[in-house]
């Protein structure tokens, strides 16, 4: 399963990253206009994206349990900001808070079953 969170972390996080540095006409509806905030959560974005990337190539490489607790740990700051982003956005009706909370199902079910 820990495979399966880092590939869906850069799966989704490519595209996304990619729309939000090219101010794709989506991105408008579902995260606004280009301000501060939200070059901050691109950066967030990015982040999250290498940090996955970088596990990946390293389980690859190096199945080490230093990568397995490494991975680990995003995936448990990355569960509660995605379980908060209803009450920080305010609503459930916008499609990152979904995917968010869809995302973070995933992750869950990844730690809750992981040894590392």
């Amino acid at each position: 399963m820990i495979f399966v969170s880092l590939a869906l972390n850069v799966l989704v996080l490519v595209p996304v990253c990619a729309s939000l540095l090219v101010n794709a006409p989506w991105t408008l509806s579902a995260y606004g206009g280009r301000t501060p905030a939200r070059g901050i959560l691109l950066s967030i974005y990015l982040a999250i994206l290498i940090a996955s990337a970088g596990l990946i190539v390293g389980l690859l490489i190096f199945p080490s349990p230093r990568f397995i607790s490494m991975a680990l740990a995003l995936f448990v700051v990355q569960i509660i900001y995605k379980v908060t982003t209803p009450m920080t956005v305010g609503s459930m009706r916008n499609p990152v808070v979904l995917s968010n909370l869809a995302i973070a199902l995933v992750h869950a079910l990844t730690v809750g079953t992981s040894s590392g």
